[in-house]
């Protein structure tokens, strides 16, 4: 079955740089489960909600400069918050950045490229374990997908 971007969306991928959008679009193609856009670029106002409420870790979030998307993973019309859906959707973003070339980072895997994580949970419990590794807490964001800082600033 094959998906496609609904109008709130591509109204939603306004303002965000054209790179991911097109890794986005893309990924809707090769996806196995739904998805739509939930944010793209944000306001600081929204940007400062977020972190009051804990959902976010900064400020200097990518939202604010459109370098950033939120994907929800769809199922019978909504959105839905299982884990395993969101490897679905992070495996497709996967395959999407390698074919267009485009660096990007996951909210599941902080510290790697999504094109070099390999399969998404296995790469999930790895990121965790090195956290607490280095005595940290590992913050997980599965609907997050941004352009990679060092090519991207």
């Amino acid at each position: 079955m094959s998906f496609v971007l609904s109008k709130k969306s591509l109204d939603r991928l306004s303002g965000v740089h054209p790179k991911l959008v097109e890794v986005v679009k893309r990924a809707i193609e090769l996806t196995g489960i739904d998805f739509t856009v939930l944010e793209g670029v944000r306001s600081k106002a929204r940007q400062a909600q977020l972190v009051a409420a804990g959902a976010s870790k900064t400020m200097d979030g990518r939202h604010l400069t459109g370098h950033a998307v939120d994907l929800g993973a769809m199922v019978a019309g909504s959105v839905r918050w299982d884990w395993p859906l969101y490897y679905k959707v992070a495996e497709a973003m996967q395959q999407a950045a390698k074919e267009l070339g485009v660096p990007i980072v996951w909210g599941g895997v902080w510290d790697k490229r999504l094109a070099d994580i390999g399969d998404p949970a296995d790469a999930v419990a790895a990121y965790v374990a090195r956290r607490q590794a280095l005595g940290k807490k590992a913050f997980i964001d599965g609907p997050h997908f941004e352009l990679a800082r060092e090519v991207f600033p």
